[in-house]
């Protein structure tokens, strides 16, 4: 079991948030043809209610045999994001099940001033 990376990610409302990662074991990219991915942003860890939740093919590209994690939201959805300091996970589900939470930690969303 690998233990995931603690890692503080930023997003700026009204702006396009992209940030890319590349999972690698021992200096080598991990393939992650077939796998997917999901991602939720939350309030607290027992928040019912998720502010953010991205899904493969919804937010998340993945690259294959590059092993390159790409997350994406337009302008349009980040702005409807209430500004707020939360708490977020990234999973990887690879193609037989096996679920890898490769990062986990703060997540701020800084307000936006011009409208």
């Amino acid at each position: 079991m690998q233990k995931p990376a603690n890692f503080e990610l930023t997003m700026y409302q009204g702006a396009t948030w992209e940030y890319e990662l590349t999972w690698k074991i021992s200096d080598v990219a991990v393939d992650l043809t077939g796998y997917t991915a999901r991602m939720q942003v939350r309030s607290s860890y027992d928040s019912p209610t998720a502010i953010l939740s991205i899904t493969t093919g919804s937010g998340i590209t993945l690259g294959g045999v590059a092993g390159t994690v790409s997350l994406t939201l337009d302008a349009t959805a980040t702005a409807a994001i209430t500004a707020q300091v939360a708490l977020y996970d990234l999973e990887l589900v690879s193609p037989s099940g096996v679920v890898t939470r490769l990062l986990e930690g703060k997540f701020t969303i800084t307000p936006e001033v011009t409208k």
